[in-house]
């Protein structure tokens, strides 16, 4: 995955928090900054996270690679505000996440767990995709949904559906396989255009060729993008 990260373009516009114009953004400002985080499941049990630092700018592709149990889902969890730091500094647009509120934090910074810990849920594929954005939707979302799916490779499945972004999907709707979940979650995600996108082993699932696609698709679309994947 590396090499195609590499070789991404730059994105469009940063996202700005609500309240602030970009005039009030001083130059070189980290979009989120984390200072000696520390993290633990279980009182006086080992730190996951020992005194991380980290500094994301808007406009930045991190990639962040490394063994299961190396404590890369829990950092996505904490920069997400999933999961409160035992200790440390973590600023978004340079405000904390008690200023912010945990809801207007998890708006700004958007994580797609890994497989196992995301859903899809009974209802429309179109409800799948944009919970997290508007719901009901508009044309425009609706359109963006499409344009997104299609960019990921999911046209012909989206194509073959009887009622298209209308179709009942989960488990007692239209079923979709493993991959098709994957870029699902991926497009969720995206679509809340939020400031950070955090795909956590999103494309584990994929064959090169979608891979290629959906890789390409997060680099162009996100803001500013981390991504979590085994090296």
């Amino acid at each position: 995955m590396e090499p195609l990260f590499k070789a991404a373009a730059k994105p469009d516009q940063p996202g700005v928090l609500p309240g602030l114009s970009e005039a009030d953004v001083e130059p070189g400002q980290a979009l989120l900054l984390a200072t000696g985080i520390d993290y633990r499941y279980r009182d006086k049990g080992r730190l996951v996270l020992n005194n991380c630092d980290l500094r994301i700018h808007h406009g930045d592709r991190i990639l962040v690679e490394g063994p299961s149990g190396s404590g890369k889902s829990t950092l996505a969890a904490v920069l997400a505000g999933l999961r409160p730091p035992e200790a440390g500094l973590l600023l978004l647009r340079g405000y904390d996440r008690h200023t912010v509120g945990p809801e207007l934090w998890r708006r700004l910074v958007v994580v797609a767990p890994q497989f196992h810990e995301n859903h899809v849920f009974t209802g429309t594929l179109s409800f799948n995709l944009l919970m997290g954005r508007r719901w009901p939707p508009t044309p425009d979302d609706l359109a963006e949904a499409d344009a997104v799916c299609r960019d990921l490779g999911l046209g012909d499945l989206i194509d073959h559906m009887p009622s298209g972004f209308q179709q009942m999907v989960g488990e007692s709707g239209w079923q979709l396989s493993h991959g098709e979940q994957s870029r699902l979650f991926i497009a969720r995600a995206l679509l809340q255009r939020a400031d950070l996108v955090i795909l956590d082993e999103s494309f584990g699932a994929l064959d090169p060729e979608n891979l290629r696609l959906a890789l390409r698709c997060a680099i162009d679309r996100a803001r500013t993008l981390f991504v979590i994947a085994h090296p």
